[in-house]
């Protein structure tokens, strides 16, 4: 790897809601700050909440706003008052008080900016990434503060978008339009703007007049998950039987994951290969995460009764790292249950990129896939061999499922020589479009494009230190 000289060695906030979990940005952030040491910078995060500690960042470097938690106080009331989607019967909310709730806004968002430059200063830290922060606004108060940070204190800031409010009905139906159209995302000149996928890419441009840069999730097929000692006995441990046909939906339980297509689809294999039947079982490996959602759990249940499918929700046993919990039990990560896959089943209607399908490939699993918009703009191009259903739904809303679907799944399944083929195939291309080499390559032209505007910031922050301690 090439050196970096010492004037472009950074020191780089990264700033979240939430980080330590299994959710896609905090993935992702972890691969970011494995390149960013690697490289030779210094990295700092600034969260609400630590679901897992992270072990590649020094405890002293670890920093907790609890303000900035997806689950604070101040952030739920928010939520409850502004986006009437996410409970029923809403509060009516007159406009003198949406003004009441903005001017409270804009307070504590300047409160917990000035707590953030302080703590800027006192690390000498050069720029902030802002992870999502200024894109959904799961963090508001911390939004705002990153928006007056970069705005007001005109530290350099790259904005690291993951996906939109406009793109999810439970915010694009809000009351506080105007203020979301300022701060997420701002296009204030001198911020850096990153997006995951092309399509995105020309979204941003067009809406906000900003040029960013495309890097897509990525992921480590250097150091995939394979069998290994640690979850080899999975199957024996979460009491599977050798035969069984594991059928993974490595996601959060949330709607917008359309679980219920896989169970239809799982339904239809069943009746249509009746020498499966008793062998199929359903895993979904993941939480509620942060779109609670109980009537959508029970919906999930029911549903599987109904098709009479086995199914394992098995989030208590699923963990962003391997671990032993307080009864003794191991505790996996996601690539862990992908490593004991049979076949996953991953049919969004909309994702941001899909991180799940990448760590799929990366264990050599066969995927089910719907071809969602990103999957055929900047994946399915690549030249990938998954099994395809179309995003087409029927007026219930339910995926329309081919017959030749259930005879691919059969296919892959029975014929195991074929499934290596394909497997193997998936992975080498993966490596090369999604690997950390690409990320790498992307991540060091960006801080380069970039670096004039840090050092400019580096300036800037250490002037105002002088200034402050006069």
């Amino acid at each position: 790897m090439a050196r970096i000289n010492n004037n472009d060695r950074f020191r780089i906030g990264i700033v979240s809601g939430k980080l330590g979990d299994v959710d896609g940005v905090s993935l992702e952030v972890e691969k970011w700050i494995k390149i960013l040491k690697e490289m030779g910078h210094e990295i700092f995060t600034i969260t609400g909440k630590y679901t897992n500690p992270l072990e590649s960042v020094k405890k002293e470097n670890q920093l907790i706003l609890e303000k900035i938690s997806f689950t604070s106080p101040e952030q739920k009331e928010i939520e409850r008052l502004v986006f009437p989607h996410l409970k029923k019967n809403p509060p009516h909310l007159a406009e003198k008080e949406r003004a009441a709730i903005e001017a409270k806004l804009e307070a504590e968002g300047k409160e917990v900016a000035n707590i953030l430059f302080e703590y800027i200063q006192n690390k000498n830290i050069d720029v902030i990434i802002a992870q999502n922060t200024n894109a959904m606004p799961m963090t508001l108060i911390g939004g705002m503060a990153v928006f007056k940070l970069a705005t007001e204190n005109r530290v350099a800031t790259i904005f690291h978008h993951h996906d939109f409010w406009w793109e999810r009905s439970r915010f694009s139906h809000n009351r506080i339009e105007s203020l979301l159209s300022r701060i997420m995302p701002p296009a204030d000149p001198g911020l850096e703007h990153i997006v995951l996928s092309t399509y995105a890419e020309h979204i941003l441009r067009s809406l906000k007049r900003v040029q960013p840069k495309v890097i897509p999730n990525c992921e480590d097929f250097d150091n995939p998950v394979w069998l290994d000692e640690y979850n080899r006995d999975f199957r024996s441990d979460m009491g599977f039987r050798d035969n069984d046909i594991l059928v993974v939906q490595p996601t959060r339980i949330v709607r917008r994951k359309r679980i219920e297509d896989s169970l239809q689809l799982i339904g239809k294999l069943k009746r249509k290969y009746k020498c499966l039947e008793d062998r199929i079982r359903f895993i979904i490996s993941l939480y509620q995460g942060d779109e609670p959602d109980i009537e959508y759990v029970d919906e999930i249940k029911k549903l599987a009764e109904h098709e009479g499918i086995p199914l394992y929700m098995i989030s208590g046993r699923v963990s962003s790292i391997r671990k032993i919990d307080d009864r003794g039990r191991k505790i996996y990560t996601n690539r862990d249950i992908l490593a004991n896959a049979d076949i996953v089943t991953y049919l969004p209607r909309w994702e941001g990129f899909g991180n799940a399908l990448l760590e799929t490939i990366a264990a050599k699993v066969p995927l089910v896939t719907t071809t969602y918009l990103v999957y055929k703009t900047d994946i399915k191009i690549m030249g990938f061999k998954n099994i395809e259903i179309r995003d087409i739904y029927d007026e219930e809303e339910r995926l329309a499922i081919p017959e030749r679907v259930l005879d691919e799944m059969y296919y892959i399944i029975t014929h195991h020589r074929e499934k290596e083929r394909i497997v193997n195939r998936n992975f080498r291309i993966a490596k090369k479009e999604f690997g950390i080499k690409t990320l790498r390559d992307k991540i060091a032209y960006v801080l380069k494009d970039y670096s004039e505007e840090i050092k400019a910031s580096r300036k800037r922050i250490k002037k105002s230190k002088r200034l402050y301690s006069v």
